[in-house]
């Protein structure tokens, strides 16, 4: 076993969080991560607040154990959603998308363990000065929105900087990973692209097709000039994005062009048309597999490398 303050915190078996991808973390693979003993997080994304509550019945349906919902900040519904959040008693709150510090007596006096997403030191000092019980360090090889900092430099420096447990993300997709972050001085890891390939998840099976083919140069960085890059896998639709980018189009333009593009991936199949969000990491996931299988294998693996290399979180 894996013991860490974050273990001990929020009451799980595994230091491993699900990542709260929107539209494809729902309560079905939530509950699923959380009944094998890792930390199961519904992506709240911009749905409103009667879908998170089915999502949130979904989970209640397959475990008791605890799990969590990622708020995006700037979503069109967040009072509603964080009502529910409250009014449901939800465990954890894992943010992105913006600084939680206006919610977050809120919801830490609603009984919730606030723990953001940061891609900065100065990020993950000003929030665990505000409350949160800990910090999700996520380096810029993650699918999705992304910082400028890897996670092999972002983790060490953040958790020199702060006092709180820090879970890492961006790049890991297996025990070695997960070993790595740990030597870094992680307590936790958060994982995202693996668990799109889990059999629990809603995601399109072509979506999870491009993701077991991809290989290990297949993602790239669309939006930087926009001051909000996204890491996706490469098709069609982003050699068009990349392009209009390079020909000097505005922001505002380039928003419009990628409206509904990751739902029409992720849910309807469009990997040529749509916006595939993946991490490079992908070019390890070669397969579906239940999301059980997953958290055993990862963890499995991560404390046989541990305890080879001596390593005291450890124990029988």
């Amino acid at each position: 076993m894996i013991t860490t303050r974050l273990t001990k915190l929020l009451g799980i078996k595994y230091p491993l969080f699900q990542g709260g991808m929107a539209w494809i973390a729902t309560g079905k693979l939530a509950g699923a991560v959380s009944a094998a003993g890792g930390l199961g997080i519904i992506g709240a994304g911009s749905a409103d607040a009667g879908w998170l509550q089915k999502e949130i019945e979904a989970v209640r349906a397959v475990t008791n154990r605890p799990f969590g919902v990622n708020l995006m900040l700037l979503s069109p519904h967040i009072e509603k959603i964080i009502e529910v959040v409250i009014k449901e008693k939800v465990p954890v709150v894992t943010t992105g998308a913006g600084n939680p510090g206006k919610y977050m007596t809120l919801l830490k006096e609603a009984g919730c363990k606030v723990i953001p997403v940061v891609a900065s030191v100065a990020l993950a000092r000003r929030l665990s000065r505000q409350g949160a019980d800990a910090v999700i360090a996520e380096g810029m090889e993650a699918g999705g929105h992304i910082g400028e900092i890897t996670t092999m430099c972002l983790v060490p420096m953040i958790v020199d900087a702060v006092d709180v447990p820090v879970i890492a993300a961006g790049g890991i997709a297996d025990g070695r990973g997960a070993a790595a972050a740990f030597a870094l001085g992680a307590e936790g890891v958060q994982m995202g692209t693996r668990f799109i390939c889990a059999e629990e998840c809603p995601a399109h099976p072509d979506y999870q097709e491009k993701i077991i083919q991809a290989r290990d140069r297949d993602t790239v960085v669309c939006g930087t000039s926009t001051g909000h890059p996204v890491r996706v896998i490469q098709n069609r639709f982003s050699r068009m994005y990349l392009a209009k980018e390079k020909e000097g189009w505005s922001s505002e333009e380039l928003d419009r062009l990628a409206v509904g593009k990751y739902p029409a991936a992720a849910l309807h199949g469009a990997v040529e048309d749509g916006s595939l969000l993946a991490g490079q990491i992908a070019g390890m996931v070669n397969k579906r597999e239940p999301a059980a299988a997953i958290v055993e294998e990862v963890m499995t693996e991560a404390e046989q490398i541990l305890k080879r290399l001596g390593c005291e979180l450890c124990s029988d």
